[in-house]
């Protein structure tokens, strides 16, 4: 190589603007995703939630077919708080409200879940009570 030849090197790597949009881009995707990972986690813990009612929910259906009615299908049944569940109740005619909070699911909830017979079957219609959670819990609940 002479004296006045010119080199042409090739740059490589990034310069600071280009990485500078690279995690504005980052920052703009974290933002919108945690929101929604903690949404996320919440109703997952919600449907564990009521996967732990079908226990109430056998008992009380196997005490309204043996006496033909829901009256005083849920005598006796208590709710303990365990897992997901951090409080509730069953009412003499197999009304069971279960209560999720903040340590267990994630948010003050409450699942109510209301019996009926229809044509020899048991009808389970579950609700909330409140519509600010509706996000939260499965789409049968809803209502």
């Amino acid at each position: 190589m002479t004296g006045g030849e010119v080199v042409n090197k090739i740059q490589r790597g990034f310069t600071l603007i280009e990485l500078m949009i690279v995690v504005a881009i980052i920052g703009i995707l974290a933002a919108v995703a945690l929101p929604a990972y903690k949404d996320y986690t919440i109703r997952a813990r919600v449907s564990e939630l009521v996967m732990e009612l079908t226990s109430w929910k056998t008992q009380v259906s196997e005490r309204a077919y043996s006496d033909g009615t829901l009256t005083n299908s849920g005598v006796g049944l208590t709710v303990t708080a365990s897992g997901r569940i951090s409080g509730g109740s069953v009412s003499d005619d197999g009304l069971i409200q279960v209560l999720g909070n903040d340590t267990t699911v994630g948010t003050a909830i409450t699942l109510i879940l209301t019996p009926t017979i229809s044509g020899g079957s048991i009808m389970w219609a579950c609700t909330t009570g409140n519509s600010a959670v509706y996000k939260y819990v499965p789409a049968e609940c809803r209502h």
